[in-house]
Order: C-alpha cells, then structure tokens, then sequence
C-alpha cells in the first residue's frame, strides 16, 4: 500500500458533543466528500521513557516538542503492514516523518534489534531512539476513525474519532482494541488538518454550531488521568 511519508500542517482540535457533530455533517452538507480510506481504527503504541518523560514535556507546551509511536490499522500479525512515526510541533506547526516495516520487524526495530532501513527517516528515528536511549512502550491507545476531505481542496482534512481507548498493560498491538474510554459517551475528537489558511466556508461551519478550538492530546490526557489515578491511590493509602 502506497503511503504519505512526510507530512507539514496546521492541525486544530475540537471536542465535540453527538448533537454538536451533528449539527456539523448537516452544516457542512457537499462542502466535504469521504477520504481515500474513510473508515479505520487505528492502533498506537506511544514510545517513551519509563518516567514519561517525552509526554511531561509536551504537556508544558514548550515551542518544541515530539512523540514516538508505532501505528497500525488493524490489529496485526508479524506480517501486518505498520508505521514508525516522529510527530513533531514547532510553532504551531506539526511535522509528521514516517516509515513502514511488517510489525514484527518494527517492535524488534524500536527495541535495538532490526537495523530497519537506511532512508533518511530511519536515520531520524535511530537517532531519535540513540538520544533518549531507554525508549520503550509506554501506553496503548485505539479510536475509531471517519476521514473527509474537502471537495475543492483535498489538502483540507477532517478526522472524527470516537471510542477512544487506552490501557498501560499488554503494550503490543497484536493484543487488540481494548482499554479505557478517554472520552464521554457520544464525544468526538474533531481534527481539522490543513497547509494553508482555513477556508471561509469551514470557518462559517464551525462559528454556527458553536464550535471552539481546543488542547487535546489522546496520549497527554490519557497520562494525566493515569497520573490523577496514581495519586488518588496514594492519598488513599495515606489516610486508611
């Protein structure tokens, strides 16, 4: 299957309600036409350092920041075609670099014992993996997904995800989609993606169903409910 590599963007996020989304569909009638693959779950294992340290950093919303992670979009076998990805944001601009190994040989790649392939962004992600040197799987997360693109301007992207989970145990993709929700009953994840300005016609859209920008990252919320639940669990102990 052919792949997109490099990507450059704009991404913005919205959380929506069922009735907001909607209301959204409606409002953007023909503008949008589904994607080339308009309907995945997508499965990720997040790379970091046994004390979280990439996410930490994120979550202070320094200018610069990046993420690690191996993506699938079934559950696979050693065979199933899958995806080491850098994301990178520097400025309010989200840098994407990925290559594709079966899934197998990327888990053995990300742990020292594949050499991978020898195309510029594997050396991107040998170095990656050099610098923070303990890099290893630190949470699961799996969604739902229904692509769009616009019907003028295929460069602007709409992605829908719902039935977001995440779980710390069973750090392997071929275990499948289980864990546990991130999101309210109905929520969706709204991104939209796109080079260049937005377009009037989609601003107009979201203005009209009250629809706001917002923080949301699947991996940082999931980290900071993992982190609540830690320190609850502690206080507990404390006063029991």
């Amino acid at each position: 299957m052919a792949y997109q590599a490099v990507f450059k963007r704009k991404e913005m996020k919205y959380l929506l309600s069922a009735q907001q989304y909607q209301q959204l569909m409606k409002e953007l009638g023909n503008r949008i036409a589904p994607d080339d693959f308009p309907v995945s779950t997508i499965s990720n294992l997040y790379y970091d350092t046994p004390d979280f340290r990439l996410i930490r950093a994120s979550l202070q919303k320094p200018k610069y920041k990046e993420k690690l992670r191996l993506r699938c979009y079934k559950v696979p076998d050693a065979d199933t075609q899958a995806f080491l990805e850098i994301k990178k944001k520097a400025m309010g601009i989200v840098y994407k670099r990925r290559e594709s190994l079966p899934y197998r040989r990327a888990v053995n790649f990300l742990a020292g014992r594949d050499p991978g392939g020898d195309s510029q962004i594997f050396r991107e992600l040998s170095w990656m993996l050099q610098s923070y040197q303990n890099l290893e799987p630190t949470m699961f997360l799996s969604y739902d997904r229904l692509s769009f693109k616009g019907r003028e301007d295929a460069s602007v992207r709409l992605t829908f995800d719902r039935n977001i989970l995440w779980r710390t145990t069973a750090l392997d993709l071929s275990a499948g989609t289980w864990g546990e929700p991130l999101l309210r009953p109905g929520q969706r994840l709204m991104e939209i993606k796109i080079s260049n300005a937005m377009p009037l016609w989609l601003a107009e859209a979201l203005a009209k169903c009250k629809i706001y920008p917002t923080s949301f990252s699947k991996y940082g919320r999931a980290y900071e409910t993992l982190l609540w639940r830690e320190r609850t669990m502690k206080e507990e102990v404390k006063y029991a």
